[in-house]
């Protein structure tokens, strides 16, 4: 056991929160996955639970992995990952998949196994756009210069996530402002391009309205989602007096989620008692907070919520001790989104937030949302493990060199 400690490096802290998350969601995994059993006919909640364990399995040692990786190759590497990203977006939405009537292309097969390039495009912008500061941070950034080296290929992934992950799509557009912003880009700058996205956005919305059949109902479930969490008095006397099956809308799983919450007490009703989970769509990924807090009550809910504030301060103690403004820029694009992923997940639960479709990371089955998850956090913790990188050896790095390297 000591020999195998003595190969983890990195912030030990992260580590433990990592393992303890994973732990922890054994349970509500295998209690919440009656759903999937026994509402919706699919596997058996023993085998949804060995392949959450799998899955985290194979996500620890994607971490040990990643974080043996010296982190100035992510900088390069960025470079030659932007290309094959945009080419698996492209494929993935021509790929034309529909769910419920929706176009909801998110996901493309890879032997067998369901892939979501959209997180993976998330990693590899963050540090495309760290890579990119750093290596301006001393300049004067020129801003139709920056527009073809940063902002065009940012637009280009956006713009392929958005028809089918409009969440997705706008946490990314705001993490990457975040991060710009932190990497000392000119501010009257930032205001030009997030102006710049919300035309983009209103444009692609009246395109998609006059071109129906070509995104089907992606704006109509969008327009659903924000009236649902914002319901006119008109609306509500309606659904009063309108019998109707409202078991697929958002307003559904909202509903049932404050139930579960509020059922759950102080204490909670107990692990595997939940019984709204029978009820609650997605109850183990995206309302699993709810399930959650119903049988451990608002003490479990905040020992989660503890644990992602610890796991935020320790991103901020590697940001402190990195000596590199690539390194720097890197965490924070990396880590950060995993703290607001969480936050977004367990607002939507609480009815904070609309409904956006984000998992809780490390908690929620999926298999690629915990993979790109711990991809993060081996990049983070290979930051925190490296106490040799200087930025010229960063920032010098030829991408055809790295890819040389990995060959050989």
């Amino acid at each position: 056991m000591k020999t195998i400690f003595q190969h983890i490096k990195g912030d030990k802290t992260i580590w433990a929160i990592v393992a303890i998350l994973a732990i922890f969601s054994f349970m509500p995994v295998y209690s919440a996955s009656t759903n999937l059993v026994y509402v919706v006919g699919f596997g058996s909640t023993f085998g949804h639970l060995i392949k959450h364990i799998v899955l985290l399995f194979f996500g620890f040692l994607i971490i040990y992995g990643v974080h043996k990786i010296p982190y100035r190759y992510f900088s390069g590497g960025s470079v030659i990952m932007l290309p094959v990203v945009i080419i698996l977006l492209i494929f993935t939405l021509a790929q034309g998949t529909t769910i419920g009537g929706a176009n909801a292309s998110r996901w493309i097969r890879i032997g067998g196994i369901g892939f979501q390039p959209s997180t993976l495009a998330s990693l590899v912008l963050m540090a495309y756009v760290a890579r990119y500061l750093a290596k301006n941070k001393e300049k004067e950034i020129n801003f139709k210069e920056s527009m073809w080296q940063l902002w065009l290929p940012v637009s280009m992934v956006l713009l392929l996530i958005l028809p089918a992950n409009f969440s997705t799509a706008a946490i990314i557009f705001m993490m990457i402002l975040v991060v710009a912003f932190l990497g000392g880009y000119p501010l009257k700058y930032l205001g030009f391009i997030l102006g710049s996205g919300i035309v983009a956005l209103s444009i692609f919305i009246l395109i998609a309205k006059a071109f129906p059949d070509a995104m089907p109902n992606r704006v109509q479930t969008w327009e659903n989602r924000i009236s649902g969490f914002f319901p006119s008095k008109e609306e509500g006397s309606q659904k009063k007096g309108t019998q109707y099956n409202i078991k697929r809308t958002e307003n559904y799983q909202v509903e049932k989620a404050k139930i579960a919450i509020a059922t759950g007490g102080v204490l909670g009703l107990g692990p595997g008692k939940s019984i709204q989970k029978n009820f609650l769509y997605a109850s183990e990924s995206d309302f699993i907070f709810a399930i959650i807090v119903e049988e451990y009550g608002l003490v479990g809910g905040f020992l989660i919520v503890s644990i992602y504030f610890i796991l935020l301060f320790r991103i901020f103690v590697v940001v402190k001790k990195t000596t590199t403004i690539f390194g720097t820029l890197l965490v924070l694009g990396l880590g950060i989104p995993i703290i607001a992923q969480a936050t977004i997940n367990m607002a939507v639960a609480t009815n904070l937030f609309p409904v956006t479709g984000q998992t809780l990371p490390l908690i929620s089955s999926g298999g690629t949302s915990i993979w790109m998850t711990c991809v993060a956090l081996g990049i983070i913790l290979s930051v925190s493990a490296s106490k040799q990188e200087t930025e010229e050896d960063i920032l010098d790095d030829n991408p055809l060199d790295i890819l040389h390297e990995t060959i050989d």
